[in-house]
């Protein structure tokens, strides 16, 4: 049976996902049945920026340059935050993103836009992936949240080096705003109204699960992020097996 998350994708991504699961269909079929039901993938809206730049604060480097590639995990995390509208007002969640495989690592729903709840997804991706000091790049927008003092003195506690984007639009955290997107529209949107905080915090905590875990994504080869970092250390550990019996 499909799973329910499967109506965010288009004809091309449900019949790659079918063949995955060893149902041998043609492509056209896909889109014929589809079609038929009146299925199609879902479609991402406008993108309203949350995070409140901050001139008066200094900005470490922009060791990224646009250029959002890593060799592997654990080498470049990208964090942003965007924002849900509940009948109880506003609420803001911060994700953080691990390049390699486009994997979120952390993240966090909050009631209010304080360095808290981005320095809350933050932990939670230092816990999770225990990376090697000075083996990592963070990197974010010109926000005030990641630009503050506490924010930044815990990504020096942990030995992660910073990086912030240099010239100020949208395209200095491209990839984080992408993550942002599909959050909203293959979530947020497509479920809405939200009721409550509860609600949204279990909502995002399936659809994390799925996006890593399920999620088929292009730009790493129509897989989804976990099998992208399981492949890459099962060759490592290939390679590195092989160098001890030459």
């Amino acid at each position: 049976m499909w799973h329910a998350n499967w109506q965010v994708y288009g004809a091309d991504k449900v019949w790659l996902q079918m063949n995955r699961e060893g149902i041998r269909v043609a492509r056209c079929t896909v889109e014929r049945l589809m079609r038929r039901l009146g299925l199609e993938g879902v479609r991402r809206g406008r993108k309203v920026r949350t995070t409140l730049p901050d001139a008066s604060a200094p900005c470490p480097l922009d060791r990224v340059n646009r250029v959002f590639k890593a060799r592997r995990p654990n080498e470049l995390w990208v964090s942003d935050f965007t924002y849900v509208s509940t009948w109880q007002g506003w609420l803001y969640v911060a994700f953080v993103i691990d390049v390699f495989a486009r994997r979120i690592v952390g993240w966090r729903v909050s009631r209010t836009m304080q360095t808290d709840f981005v320095l809350d997804a933050l932990e939670q991706a230092l816990y999770e992936r225990r990376p090697n000091a000075n083996d990592l790049v963070h990197h974010s927008d010109r926000g005030a949240q990641y630009l503050s003092i506490r924010y930044s003195e815990r990504l020096a506690e942990a030995g992660v080096k910073p990086s912030v984007g240099s010239r100020g639009d949208s395209y200095d955290n491209a990839l984080a705003e992408t993550i942002n997107g599909l959050y909203k529209t293959e979530l947020i949107h497509r479920r809405a109204p939200w009721k409550s905080r509860e609600s949204v915090e279990l909502a995002t905590l399936q659809w994390v699960h799925w996006f890593n875990h399920t999620r088929l994504l292009e730009p790493i080869g129509y897989i989804p992020p976990a099998e992208a970092e399981a492949n890459y250390f099962r060759q490592l550990a290939e390679k590195t097996e092989t160098a001890v019996l030459t």
